[in-house]
């Protein structure tokens, strides 16, 4: 048996994949050496046996999500059409965590949601009050807690293909399983198929959901590197900031304590906030280095 088919990945897991073909699904592995395929992306594979497969090439993406540091990339999702950034009060989240996973949907040019589990907690009171200036910029939000109630995120999951980030602890399995009750399950088959024991949340799956979305659950994460921006195209990823490019004193501005930065000036003003602006000059210190 060997033949050419157009599959999709549905789990990355190390080295080896699970791909699906006209809803059949073949354990697989990469034909080169090179293993840059993510859950997401639309590959063509040569099936061996009615279990194997062989990945040849990837097919064009829409979008592709990543972190990179110094060392690597890491590869999150691709031809994803929206990314969940899941937060809690309880364990709290990383305000910056939170802000670069912004930035990068704004780089991959695709949706961002902000969705505030554990809303039931008295602390969310405090982490609502966190969230108000990305509101205030355009992002929206949605409020539930996944082991009541999951419909709430339903509305703003339809007809789109999303990825679920945040920290460890913020409840992506739990709203995982709420939203696809056989998650359990074919989480458990997928990983026997690949040999990897008990489940954790430690590879991307996607899985379908009932009004025509997808969901893809990523591994939790503490940080979100993003070494890989230009230095000359990190303003415009900050909503705020573009009101103020180009009105700097100096063409070149890194926003730091140059005179007559207008972005300085804003901060000042109340207009950005002091954090954001620090993002930027640390994200400007990465591009640079």
């Amino acid at each position: 048996m060997s033949a050419s088919f157009t599959a999709r990945v549905i789990q990355s897991h190390g080295k080896g994949f699970i791909v699906e073909v006209d809803a059949r699904r073949y354990k697989a592995s990469a034909r080169r050496k090179k293993t840059d395929f993510a859950v997401g992306d639309r590959v063509e594979v040569t099936l061996l046996n009615e279990e194997q497969a062989v990945i040849e090439r990837s097919l064009p993406r829409v979008s592709l999500l990543y972190r990179s540091d110094e060392w690597k990339e890491k590869l999150i999702a691709a031809n994803v059409t929206q990314i969940a950034i899941v937060l809690a009060a309880v364990p709290s989240f990383y305000e910056e965590l939170l802000s670069r996973c912004l930035v990068a949907a704004e780089d991959a040019d695709i949706r961002a949601l902000m969705v505030l589990n554990k809303a039931d907690l008295p602390e969310t009171e405090s982490a609502r009050a966190i969230l108000q200036p990305y509101l205030k910029l355009g992002y929206p939000a949605v409020e539930l807690s996944a082991v009541e109630d999951v419909s709430p995120l339903l509305p703003f999951l339809a007809e789109q293909v999303t990825v679920f980030v945040g920290q460890s602890g913020m409840g992506k399995s739990t709203l995982v399983n709420g939203l696809v009750p056989e998650a359990k399950a074919r989480t458990a088959e997928i990983s026997e198929a690949l040999d990897s024991g008990k489940h954790t949340t430690t590879h991307a799956t996607l899985y379908k959901l009932s009004n025509g979305g997808e969901l893809i659950d990523s591994p939790g994460l503490q940080e979100f590197g993003l070494r890989h921006l230009r230095a000359d195209r990190l303003a415009v990823l900050f909503p705020e900031f573009r009101p103020f490019i180009g009105q700097c004193r100096f063409h070149n501005c890194r926003h730091d304590r140059e005179p007559g930065c207008a972005m300085i000036a804003a901060v000042e003003r109340g207009e950005i906030l002091p954090q954001r602006l620090k993002l930027i000059r640390k994200l400007y210190a990465e591009a640079t280095s």
